[in-house]
């Protein structure tokens, strides 16, 4: 066993000299290399930590969200529905929602308007309510605000804005924002707060305003609202929960959790599905590059390994000699692609890539994500870089290997 380790070392020894002596043609290999793991490896933890922040929000969102639906389309929810969920047995508490979206000529953006529940537990992370006091819009005591976060009082003509509106129209706590109501009036609101930057993967576009205000831009009448949200006792009658509440409400189309989860995974999925299939095609282009290099030899690396066979070396010494060479720049090329692939994600933001995978918008969010790799990611990122390139030069690597040493060192190259 000690001379088979001595044995390598010496083969890795001399592979490394090898490989110095033709290092503008390896750097070239390996700069190719590294950028195909670069990209792989950006795309793979990009649509993985993002799908785990979404998973990781969406965790605390309700349990059932019931909308109404006129003609395949979502239509406003009237308010004489929630009794009737209400009275199901197993439902815990239905909470009324008014939310939309209002579109911005200025700056070409759309903002997402809501209002906050009345039970107190909407926050702007999804993680705490301690900060959070929510009182009934119905109270007939003037003295308290109907919302406050983080000292931020919501109260009418009043809105609390999301940190990506802020940078986007630059504008502040104090400012006031004109918005174009549906009868054609303007309707100007002081805002109050701006939402944490660290909440700004949900909440970069987002506005909180109080029900009055919101009825009053979009007309909406008092006997109706956007959806409601259904909580219930056991979480795990969720799904029959929801077939009776289409039973009772024909009209009605309960979504629950699980189903957004999967949307979010699949367009992620899709997202970076299709930024792999792209890039594919540079990977069979590096593929056919790697057999080309490993069977297309150079009269010195002929001539080199014609006089190594002529001083002794065997077969199998040249095969294990072009097989370290294949591992220090593939392993090179992919431990220096992961490193770069994690900068580029976790502390640049995806850069690069970033209008692909998040989408194209004039808003975007600014988030810092939060690095998710395991053993699954690094073990199908190496089977996609390091194997295919294995693959693509073995068989040129034992033809190398089996030249005869004489005709080798006569090869000039001609």
């Amino acid at each position: 066993m000690r001379h088979w380790i001595e044995k390598q070392r010496y083969i890795i020894d001399f592979t490394l000299s090898s490989l110095l002596r033709r290092k503008v043609k390896n750097v070239g290999l390996l700069a190719l290399y590294t950028l195909i793991v670069f990209i792989l490896a950006s795309t793979m933890f990009f649509t993985y930590s993002i799908k785990k922040e979404a998973s990781l929000i969406l965790k605390d969102s309700p349990e059932i969200v019931v909308q109404k639906i006129v003609a395949g389309r979502h239509d406003l929810f009237p308010v004489s529905y929630i009794d009737t969920i209400k009275k199901i047995r197993g439902v815990a508490s239905v909470e009324s929602r008014l939310w939309g979206y209002y579109y911005d000529s200025l700056v070409g953006a759309n903002y997402t308007l809501l209002t906050p529940p009345r039970n107190g537990s909407f926050t702007a992370t999804g993680k705490s309510a301690a900060k959070t006091t929510v009182v009934d819009n119905e109270s007939t005591d003037s003295s308290k605000p109907l919302f406050e976060l983080n000292g931020a009082v919501l109260e009418p003509g009043t809105l609390i804005i999301g940190n990506g509106i802020a940078r986007l129209r630059a504008i502040g706590t104090g400012d006031y924002m004109p918005f174009l109501a549906f009868d054609g009036n303007v309707l100007n609101f002081k805002i109050t707060g701006v939402l944490s930057s660290q909440s700004e993967l949900v909440s970069s576009d987002l506005m909180l305003i109080t029900g009055e205000d919101f009825r009053k831009l979009f007309g909406i009448d008092n006997s109706y609202v956007t959806d409601v949200t259904v909580i219930v006792n056991n979480p795990e009658e969720i799904a029959m929960i929801a077939a009776k509440i289409k039973k009772r409400l024909p009209q009605a189309r309960p979504i629950i959790r699980d189903e957004i989860l999967r949307t979010y995974d699949s367009v992620f999925n899709w997202r970076g599905g299709m930024m792999i299939v792209i890039f594919s095609a540079a990977v069979l282009a590096f593929v056919i590059f790697a057999w080309d290099k490993a069977s297309g030899l150079s009269a010195g690396e002929r001539r080199e390994i014609g006089i190594l066979k002529a001083v002794g070396w065997e077969t199998s010494d040249v095969i294990q000699m072009k097989f370290w060479e294949g591992a220090i720049i593939s392993l090179t090329a992919f431990f220096t692609g992961v490193i770069l692939a994690y900068i580029h994600v976790f502390f640049t933001g995806s850069i690069v890539f970033e209008p692909a995978l998040k989408g194209w918008s004039n808003l975007y969010p600014n988030f810092k994500l939060t690095p998710f790799i395991n053993l699954e990611q690094l073990t199908t990122l190496f089977f996609l870089t390091v194997v295919p390139y294995t693959v693509a030069t073995i068989v040129p690597i034992w033809r190398a290997a089996t030249i005869d040493p004489d005709s080798a060192m006569r090869f000039t190259g001609e």
